[in-house]
């Protein structure tokens, strides 16, 4: 994975993170992995809705954990259709730090960028699957049910490194697509999901 790696001071313009959106919370659906090869949040169905009763919209991923070492947590968004394959363009950048207190670094990532790719995007890279590793965060997703907009979407998560040391990583992006997203998708790249669960939100924006 190519990173550009940049050190404090070339960083000093990064002064917080992502905030969270204020507003009544009301938790829709969760999701229990087990050997599962996808997690799928489809509005509509099992009380699931994803559509404008709420503007936001949030999922919680809680100690995902995969079958298989080194792979990345993803995920794909659906347009209609069947296929998680809605175009999308993103950015991300992570820091990590080493359990042996060596080589802490912030880099940005343009191995995981995409530019109106139908791709997954990955939310967590290289999860090791020890019994005590495991990828958790949170996704927000705005206005999914719009046909003006593209659709954003932020995630901030945490992820055990097979080899030992914390990343947290940090993506944005949108959904390049007039249609509305119907349903949301996660896995990880290779492997199915042993255990973890995922809690799906939404919020009023007042």
């Amino acid at each position: 994975m190519s990173l550009v790696k940049y050190n404090n001071n070339s960083i000093s313009a990064v002064t917080s993170a992502a905030s969270v959106p204020s507003g009544a919370m009301t938790l829709i659906k969760t999701l229990t992995a087990s050997s599962s090869a996808t997690l799928s949040f489809v509005h509509g169905t099992s009380d699931v809705v994803l559509d404008s009763t709420y503007p936001i919209y949030v999922f919680k991923f809680i100690n995902m954990h995969p079958a298989s070492s080194g792979v990345d947590f993803s995920v794909g968004f659906r347009d209609g259709g069947s296929a998680y394959d809605a175009t999308k363009t993103t950015t991300s950048f992570y820091a990590y730090h080493r359990e042996n207190d060596e080589t802490p670094a912030l880099g940005y990532s343009t191995g995981t960028d995409l530019a109106q790719s139908t791709a997954f995007e990955q939310l967590g890279a290289d999860t090791g699957n020890d019994n005590d590793q495991c990828h958790s965060g949170e996704m927000y997703l705005f206005n999914p049910s719009s046909t003006t907009f593209v659709k954003h979407f932020i995630s901030v998560g945490n992820s055990t490194h097979a080899d030992d040391y914390m990343q947290n990583h940090y993506h944005a992006g949108y959904c390049n697509v007039t249609a509305a997203i119907d349903a949301v998708q996660f896995k990880f790249s290779s492997g199915n999901t042993d255990s973890g669960t995922i809690k799906m939100y939404g919020i009023k924006d007042s």
